[in-house]
């Protein structure tokens, strides 16, 4: 038919749209977002910027069709620029007069980045765990294997009479024995930043341009690795990781 012969040859729009639950407005104050609920927003708009900016030809491979553990790494990636002076300057100010953030309490905020990097790393590595122990059972006792799990780790075990699983949602909602992705997603994406942005300048539209076309527009129609070497020009490694947690 014609339409669809224009759909196939114009392409179809990429539709997304981010529901989130941010701190409302009141009679007397807008809505004045905290560090963390920035770092959010940037976290899951890199997801939606990965829908919008695809190009792949599929739709199935379009977006953020990609390997679960590289689907992160475009939404870790945003991340990065609520930790720069020069980004958190463009999108920040008082909300009555609009003066800039005093560079003392930047400084003090960027430098908050490492605050308990130790323990929230470690607890990405419990939930990873658990998540890998809990899917290679034909049975599981969910309570015991995350504790265990806690004690492994983090050299404590879960509380007595607690179950964490129970309410962790990312269990039954798709990344289910994929949940290392996010600490395997972080390795690319700060390998990413540091390596291309950080020489270039994180307002670099060069660079943009070239994440945005390496990265963003092939969504899974190319593999994840490949992807990977065309934004680096090698393959991916993991220091700029742990340059980031302040272990090198």
């Amino acid at each position: 038919s014609k339409q669809w012969y224009q759909r196939r040859v114009r392409g179809q729009p990429a539709v997304c749209a981010l529901v989130c639950n941010f701190t409302a407005p009141t009679a007397d104050k807008p809505a004045l977002l905290t560090h963390s609920e920035v770092e959010t927003y940037f976290h899951e708009f890199g997801h939606a910027m990965h829908q919008i900016c695809s190009q792949a030809e599929h739709a199935y491979f379009a977006g953020t069709n990609v390997e679960r553990d590289f689907v992160e790494a475009p939404s870790q990636m945003l991340q990065n620029w609520c930790w720069e002076p020069e980004s958190l300057k463009l999108m920040s100010g008082h909300y009555k007069d609009g003066s800039a953030i005093p560079d003392k309490l930047l400084d003090k905020l960027v430098a908050s980045k490492q605050a308990n990097v130790a323990t929230t790393t470690c607890r990405q590595l419990v939930f990873a765990l658990f998540d890998q122990d809990i899917h290679t059972k034909e049975n599981a006792d969910t309570a015991a294997s995350f504790s265990n799990a806690n004690e492994r780790v983090m050299g404590t075990p879960a509380p007595a009479s607690t179950n964490f699983a129970a309410q962790f949602g990312h269990m039954a909602g798709g990344y289910d024995a994929q949940y290392y992705g996010y600490m395997w997603s972080e390795v690319y994406s700060d390998d990413m930043f540091q390596s291309v942005f950080r020489d270039a300048g994180v307002l670099s539209k060069e660079a943009g341009l070239k994440y945005r076309t390496c990265i963003l527009q092939p969504g899974g129609s190319i593999d994840a690795f490949d992807m990977l070497k065309n934004m680096l020009g090698r393959e991916p490694n993991s220091d700029a990781f742990f340059k980031a947690k302040g272990f090198a």
